[in-house]
């Protein structure tokens, strides 16, 4: 079991016994403890070299950031919001793994998430509070997956009260690798990730999954595959099991470090991203939650995000908000900010933050119980098939708006040097705006919409909630009054009143 300052990554899952006893686990995090639970076995390489994401200067910037909200979820005026006393162990633990019964749990719930989100500006895409609601989803399927195999549901259950009790970070990789999609794993089995041996005492996976985000600084990896054609065909595909990073034979293969030194967003707030490799990698039983039955696999991929799906848009929307601002700040320090054309552009960027806004509040309130009697809010479906195009808009207007000064910058070694500090003066300030301020609001801007980083971030937006012409034709398919506009659009074409 897990202790405060001790590694996560046991290989075998405590027993439900040892899992919920009293006063042994460890509870919710404090950031140095976090830090040195990292200290383990993983195998993490990242630009040809293995690393020690604790100490690489590559990945340490953005470790003190995940240990600063670990930290904030103690002091006085958040733990309210944040932390609560576990009811099997009587630990505080973090209010993200909080499975709501009601609704004063589910608001107690959104205000953990804003907290997270808000202290990090919306920019952490896999920040803990989204993995953490996974696990809540998980635990809410255990009952359909007991129904496939009573150990699975029993395995879930445990799962989430180790999670919660020992506040475990969580990644996942749901997309396969990108080899050829013309192909099938009938032709390339390297295509998918897949059961190749299997015992009593558990099952040994191959294969890769991506795009891990946060991996580095998980504990563990949660997969429940994404419901792919090929899982209805080949039931060797269908494994959803959980993993700590420093599992044997499993690689974490990270992209080049966006950490640059310069101390902007692209340090503070690069979660990095991973390729998965599992090599024969063993998954004790105890582990596993799921095996060959596509259909609770397809279905239960939705019913697993019902929680996360809703943080996901909430930190999208600390996101937007953080986009309005810079935009706000960035037509001030020149002096636009009262140009027709300019306060259009900053009117829409508005008006995309007050559509998640109300959205949010819709979803929240169209919450309904769940079969195992938890309350979920209703369908982010809506919200997940705009987010991108808002996205992409808010970083063009933001571009429009700074134009050629989100490239032509001074540093801060330029503002430092005497030399150029009078031409800097002269001629890089800006209305009623000294050059420091100035370049520090571009700099700031540029990282949202210019350089790697923000371009990264725009990606991530426009895809991680599935192929955006998939989720909109899902939308278009599954809504629930089609039939009634319809009928209404018949009505008018035929010269009738709708009195109904």
């Amino acid at each position: 079991m897990t202790t405060t300052g001790s590694t996560a990554s046991d290989s075998v899952m405590p027993t439900e016994e040892t899992a919920l006893l009293p006063g042994s686990p460890a509870g919710a995090w404090r950031g140095a403890d976090y830090v040195a639970s990292l200290k383990d076995e993983r195998e993490v390489w990242c630009d040809g070299r293995r690393v020690d994401v604790t100490g690489d200067p590559g990945f340490r910037p953005m470790l003190s950031t995940l240990a600063d909200l670990y930290d904030a979820q103690h002091l006085p005026d958040r733990a309210d919001e944040m932390l609560h006393r576990s009811d099997t162990s009587g630990n505080l633990v973090s209010l993200s793994y909080l499975a709501p019964a009601d609704r004063d749990d589910l608001s107690r719930k959104w205000a953990n998430s804003h907290r997270w989100a808000k202290a990090s500006y919306g920019q952490l895409s896999r920040i803990p509070d989204f993995m953490s609601n996974v696990v809540v989803g998980l635990y809410d399927y255990r009952f359909e997956l007991a129904k496939v195999d009573p150990e699975f549901g029993r395995n879930a259950e445990n799962y989430y009260h180790y999670c919660r009790e020992n506040d475990l970070t969580l990644t996942h990789g749901l997309g396969d690798p990108q080899i050829d999609r013309s192909s099938t794993p009938a032709d390339r089995p390297e295509l998918g990730l897949r059961v190749v041996r299997r015992g009593a005492d558990g099952i040994v996976v191959r294969g890769a999954k991506q795009i891990a985000t946060l991996a580095p600084y998980a504990h563990e990896v949660l997969i429940y595959l994404s419901p792919a054609n090929y899982l209805r065909e080949d039931p060797s595909y269908v494994c959803w099991f959980a993993a700590p990073l420093a599992t044997p034979g499993l690689r974490v293969l990270c992209r080049t470090s966006y950490a640059d030194g310069s101390g902007g967003l692209s340090a503070r707030y690069d979660e990095q991203d991973a390729m998965l490799v599992f090599d024969d990698v063993f998954i004790p039983m105890n582990r596993v939650f799921l095996l060959d039955d596509s259909q609770a696999a397809v279905h239960g991929f939705g019913e697993l995000n019902k929680w996360s799906l809703y943080t996901g848009q909430l930190r999208y929307y600390h996101r937007l908000r953080t986009m309005l601002g810079v935009a706000s700040l960035l037509a001030q320090a020149i002096g636009v900010d009262k140009f027709r054309q300019v306060t259009d552009l900053l009117g829409e960027l508005t008006s995309y933050v007050e559509i998640v806004r109300l959205g949010l509040a819709a979803i929240d309130t169209e919450c309904r119980p769940t079969p195992s009697g938890l309350l979920a809010p209703g369908s982010t479906a809506a919200l997940d098939a705009v987010a991108g195009r808002f996205s992409t808009r808010g970083s063009e207007i933001i571009r429009q708006i700074g134009a050629s000064g989100l490239i032509m910058q001074p540093s801060d070694a330029d503002l430092g040097t005497s030399e150029l500090r009078a031409v800097l003066d002269t001629y890089m300030c800006g209305r009623e705006m000294g050059v420091d301020e100035k370049s520090r609001i571009f700099r700031l801007a540029a990282d949202l919409a210019v350089d790697r980083f923000g371009m990264r971030q725009e990606l991530y937006e426009t895809w991680n909630r599935g192929d955006p012409a998939r989720v909109r034709s899902m939308l278009y398919a599954r809504y629930p009054d089609l039939q009634h506009c319809e009928t209404q659009a018949r009505n008018l074409a035929e010269g009738r009143n709708d009195t109904t």
